[in-house]
Parts: C-alpha cells; structure tokens; sequence
C-alpha cells in the first residue's frame, strides 16, 4: 500500500495527539500521556524554530494512519551526530502493508542525509511483532544495555529551587 509520508506542520498537532493517544493505549501506558495540542505545539514547532523533534506524517487517501517523532542525539565514540526514534506508530488496522517499513526507512534515509553514525530507538520486551519487525530490517537489539530515567519528582530533586 502506498503511504504519503511528509514532515509535520502546525495544522498537524490534533493528528499527532491523537496518534500518540493511541500508542499509548496500545503499549498500556496512556496514564502517562501528559501531552497537549499546546505542549505539542510548543515542542515541535516552537517560535524560536528550534524544535525539540520532529515528527513525520503517514496518509492513506489523506487521512494520518502512522507517525515517527525523532530527535539528533551524538555519539562521543563515533564523534557524530545520531538519530533517536521516538515514536514509530502506524494505526492498528492499517499494519501489515508496509506502512511502518515506509516510515522507518523514511527517518532512516533523513538520518544518512544528516551524516548520523547511527539511528536508534528502544522497543518494549514484550512487543514481539515490533522486535521481529525491526530484525527484518537489519536492527540489532542490544542485549546489554537497559534504559535508565529520571522524571517526574526524581528529576525535579535535581532543580534551581
């Protein structure tokens, strides 16, 4: 199926909070979405035109079936840029016809253009068909390495007050 991939704009911001609702419901997690259509708006398409990501957009017959929201990370062993997947998202009737391949390939290609060392993303333990999905494309999961976080009351120790 032909999906129409392009970047995000600001008229997007409904499309994308709905797309991370549902992601969020799929992953169990939607009592951790804390964003907005004024959060989203703020991040991605600030006044200062330095987003803190940037998302991209699939469409079937003009409507948002899947999105990515990327980040630049940097690599001090490589001494490159990098590129961090955030989200990669497609609507749960629309997988199995290439959509999510269309979309990762998609930020895959906008990392090489940026001379990224290296794309990466983390995956739940239990989402089999995402691990299998991301194998097919030649990803390694690194089975040394675990996520650490700081947010919430944690992080904000750590402040100015």
């Amino acid at each position: 199926m032909n999906a129409d991939i392009r970047a995000a704009t600001l008229e997007d911001v409904p499309a994308i909070l709905d797309l991370i609702g549902q992601l969020a419901a799929y992953e169990n997690l939607s009592h951790q979405v804390e964003a907005t259509e004024e959060r989203l708006t703020a991040t991605l398409f600030p006044a200062d035109g330095n987003p803190a990501a940037k998302c991209v957009l699939a469409f079937v017959e003009g409507k948002p079936v899947g999105y990515a929201v990327y980040f630049t990370t940097y690599s001090t062993f490589l001494a490159k840029a990098g590129l961090y997947l955030e989200d990669l998202f497609v609507k749960p009737e629309m997988r199995k016809r290439g959509i999510g391949r269309a979309l990762i390939v998609h930020v895959a290609r906008l990392a090489n253009r940026g001379g990224c060392g290296r794309m990466e993303w983390t995956v739940l333990d239990w989402n089999r068909p995402a691990i299998d999905f991301y194998a097919s494309l030649g990803a390694q999961t690194l089975p040394d390495w675990r996520v650490c976080r700081l947010t919430g009351e944690a992080l904000a120790r750590y402040g100015d007050a």
